[in-house]
């Protein structure tokens, strides 16, 4: 199963023209941060956007798993990897991907252990969440691919993901575009309460902590997966087809222990692998990021996230932060995938 291709045979329902509208730039105190604001919708937020599904997934052995990825652009381009989040996949950059190709990058769009075609080599490993084990994957599927350097982007696992690469290996990154900044955690910070409105927020987190919250989110996958989208994306009108096209990743027979473990490791409920003490011990640390650098955020994010003036400092390489107006969600690459596109461009020049 090493280089195989899984040919999916896809409705195309015409690519989405997305209008970001001019940017301004406004003076902020934010370290050595360049802020922007868009001064129109970067998006329409009130309904989902059409989109062309990826034609083909390809699979490949890297390190611990076989790994299903999409890839579009030239062969010998500049190498951009797009990480998704959870409940999502590989379908929130549909749109971002042929945008990225015909600039004349080469796009890979890798489905995370526990989603889509992406599956375990052996029985036997440990269906581990942890936040650096993600990471180590990413790395083990550039080796695998021969890719040496890549700009990196991401939002939710995919942007923690990426976060953790560029500071733990920043000679493998390029570039880095961040949804929502700073994502990297550890279990001694996670033992700090936070205030009532924001433990709200983390209500799945505790859910999973409980064996009911496991077997609830086993039998009700796409119900609760749903449910995430609305929360989170609260004026994204996402319609039957553009959910189901994710959904089905989820099916993933992995994927609720992967879920699991990830929430629950967040919370100490879960030790992780030892073998990956030494990076979750660099993790805590915060270590700062150097490479060039764009965080995202979108006005209309219902899901947790930091504020930009709370991690601003810990992108000490050039930096820009872009606010995007317009009802713009969680789910930012998809519901703005124009933006995002572009940020990936102004990243990496």
């Amino acid at each position: 199963m090493s280089n195989q291709i899984n040919t999916r045979r896809r409705r195309f329902l015409g690519t989405a023209v997305v209008s970001v509208g001019a940017m301004e730039s406004v003076l902020s105190g934010l370290a050595n941060a360049q802020v922007e604001k868009s001064s129109q919708p970067a998006a329409s937020a009130h309904t989902a956007a059409s989109i062309a599904s990826f034609a083909e997934i390809k699979q490949i052995d890297a390190g611990v798993l076989n790994v299903g990825y999409a890839e579009v652009g030239p062969g010998n381009g500049p190498v951009v990897i797009l990480l998704h989040g959870w409940p999502y996949d590989i379908e929130s950059f549909a749109n971002v991907a042929p945008r990225l190709a015909s600039k004349g990058y080469r796009v890979i769009v890798p489905y995370l252990r526990g989603f889509g075609t992406t599956r375990f080599l052996s029985r036997d490993t440990v269906r581990n969440g942890q936040q650096s084990v993600l990471a180590v994957d990413l790395i083990a599927l550039m080796d695998a691919l021969k890719i040496q350097k890549a700009i990196i982007g991401g939002f939710d696992w995919g942007a923690r993901t990426a976060n953790v690469v560029a500071a733990l290996w920043p000679e493998r990154c390029k570039a880095l575009v961040s949804v929502s900044g700073y994502l990297i955690g550890s279990q001694v910070g996670n033992k700090a309460p936070l205030p009532p409105k924001a433990e709200l927020a983390w209500w799945y987190q505790f859910y999973f902590a409980t064996e009911r919250g496991r077997q609830g989110y086993e039998a009700n996958r796409r119900d609760f997966a749903r449910l995430i989208w609305q929360l989170a994306s609260p004026k994204w009108h996402f319609d039957d087809a553009t959910f189901e096209r994710s959904a089905s990743a989820l099916q993933n027979p992995d994927h609720v222990a992967i879920v699991i473990d990830n929430y629950r490791w967040r919370l100490g409920a879960s030790n992780g692998e030892p073998q990956y003490d030494a990076l979750e011990a660099r993790l805590a640390a915060a270590p700062v990021i150097t490479v060039p650098t764009i965080t995202l955020e979108g006005d209309a994010n219902g899901a947790s996230h930091p504020e930009p003036e709370a991690y601003a400092r810990k992108f000490v390489g050039k930096y820009v932060h872009r606010n995007l107006t317009g009802g713009v969600g969680h789910n930012l690459p998809q519901e703005a995938p124009n933006a995002f596109a572009d940020a990936v461009i102004e990243a990496a020049s």
